[in-house]
């Protein structure tokens, strides 16, 4: 049987990839599974590959694409908040507990399992120390620390490094080389009032452009993405993929940032410009910061502000 779904390019031959198809060629891989890594579209690729190779079997009536699969079942974060409610939960529990209808194996996916509130983690946490029969359950996250520990002990764990291509939109190398020039005249020195008003002007028009970017980049990604989803999901599911999009997308580019920022010490350095070491640490420990922040559903332009701010107050020539 030729497969419908292929592994993401990039994973193609990785060890990952061989244990997992070795397991299922042997019907032994664990009925549960906790696929993490940084790019939830990545993972996203690999539960549907693995669905793929568990379901159409030559025991299987039809072959279906995983997201067109009549035993293959989705639970995703609804709605601004990203939660995984415990209704939406019990729902998913309901479904996975009834035989297959084409295939001898049935398969849940939870994606961004880490959003479950604490009703649903509780719930679905009886049903991984008994899972029903013939069904394999696959739990995404980019965040498995953020689980509780007993659903993280009830899983076999599998890290993928991310596939997804770097973000391909025309204003970002132009902001971030406008970023580096703005750290460039800021190392040189402050000598006059003008100079600090040109400053700061220039750090909110940084701050104006990056939403902008992030608003065109996140609109051509969901047009793309939301043509590949399944017709009748739901319209809450909807906000919460294109909100995950954009959270994903404001974190890769404050990742180019730290680039930009590292490209930029770097040359100073080479250049024998010692003294900026300590701006150069105190900006890397700043921007870890407000990345945390973010990860916690921080505004992106308040934190790009205030890591800017940090940046106005340790890069300038004193």
């Amino acid at each position: 049987m030729s497969s419908l779904v292929e592994w993401p390019a990039s994973l193609v031959g990785t060890p990952t990839v061989a244990v997992i198809e070795a397991a299922i060629a042997r019907q032994r891989l664990s009925h549960s599974v906790l696929l993490h890594g940084d790019d939830h579209a990545t993972l996203s690729e690999v539960a549907h590959a693995i669905a793929d190779r568990l379901q159409n079997t030559s025991y299987s009536s039809a072959d279906f694409h995983p997201e067109n699969h009549p035993d293959c079942f989705a639970l995703r974060p609804t709605g601004k908040m990203r939660q995984i409610s415990a209704e939406n939960t019990r729902e998913l529990i309901g479904k996975v507990q009834v035989s297959g209808t084409v295939s001898r194996r049935k398969v849940a996916i939870i994606h961004e399992c880490d959003r479950m509130n604490t009703a649903a983690a509780n719930i679905f946490l009886k049903t991984l120390e008994e899972p029903p029969a013939n069904t394999t359950l696959i739990l995404l996250t980019t965040r498995p620390y953020a689980l509780l520990p007993t659903i993280r002990s009830r899983v076999l764990l599998f890290r993928f490094h991310s596939s997804a291509t770097p973000i391909d939109h025309p204003a970002l190398q132009p902001w971030l080389e406008d970023y580096q020039n703005w750290l460039g005249r800021l190392s040189a020195g402050v000598t006059s009032k003008r100079d600090v008003s040109d400053h700061i002007f220039t750090l909110y028009g940084l701050i104006a452009r990056f939403g902008s970017m992030l608003e065109s980049a996140t609109k051509e990604i969901w047009k793309a993405e939301k043509a590949k989803l399944p017709p009748d999901l739901a319209d809450d599911e909807q906000v919460a993929i294109e909100t995950g999009i954009t959270n994903g997308l404001r974190l890769r580019v404050f990742a180019d940032l730290e680039h930009a920022t590292s490209g930029f010490a770097r040359s100073k350095l080479e250049a024998g410009e010692t003294a900026i070491t300590a701006a150069f640490v105190g900006a890397i420990k700043a921007l870890e910061k407000n990345v945390g922040l973010l990860r916690l559903n921080f505004n992106q332009a308040a934190a790009l502000e205030n890591f800017l701010l940090s940046s106005l107050r340790l890069w300038v020539k004193r």
